[in-house]
């Protein structure tokens, strides 16, 4: 339990001992907790299941525009006729990419769980990406806390910095006072 804290500290540190003076103000590098967790939440099977319904609603859509071409008479069918050919062949071809999208984001899912070398779960055929996500979920939310921490730091040193810079600026004066030399009746009346 304590391993990846100290992993997400350690590297934190690191990444801003290397980013100090490389950076006015850094950016938070991961992504975002937050956004961690909900890809945590997701499944693929979800989108397949909401795509297969998607193709099964857009046949049904194309059967009932089927059913209207064949009841209305010539001169009620346009535009209806052209309007819905159009909206089915762009269904069509928006329902195939997002199929196609899916297919390359599962594949690439699974390259990146092989690359960390993750294993599915006992009776599983894949790692789940709640498994994998949730993982990084408590690194990145373990590493923003150490982040939020260093650049407390490093805005207390830079105060610090800026504080002492005024204070060497207040010991020197600003303006240069030059003695002033008597003049006139008071210059007259020194001298004796």
């Amino acid at each position: 339990i304590f391993l990846p804290r100290t992993i997400a500290e350690a590297f934190c540190h690191i990444l801003f001992h290397i980013s100090r003076n490389l950076m006015k103000q850094c950016v938070f590098p991961l992504p975002e907790p937050q956004d961690l967790f909900q890809a945590s939440q997701m499944k693929f099977e979800d989108f397949q299941k909401d795509l297969r319904k998607l193709k099964k609603d857009l046949k049904a859509c194309e059967t009932e525009a089927g059913k209207v071409y064949q009841v209305s008479s010539e001169e009620h069918m346009q535009p209806f006729k052209e309007n819905m050919e159009q909206f089915i062949v762009q269904a069509k071809i928006d329902q195939e990419a997002e199929e196609n999208s899916l297919t390359e984001t599962h594949k690439c899912f699974l390259e990146t769980t092989a690359y960390f070398f993750m294993k599915p779960k006992l009776g599983e055929k894949e790692v789940s990406p709640n498994v994998f996500f949730s993982i990084w979920h408590e690194f990145s939310s373990d590493f923003k806390d150490f982040w939020k921490k260093e650049n407390k730091l490093i805005l207390q040193e830079r105060v610090k910095e800026a504080e002492e810079v005024c204070r060497q600026k207040k010991g020197k004066s600003l303006y240069k006072i030059k003695p002033r030399h008597d003049s006139g009746i008071v210059s007259i009346y020194s001298n004796f």
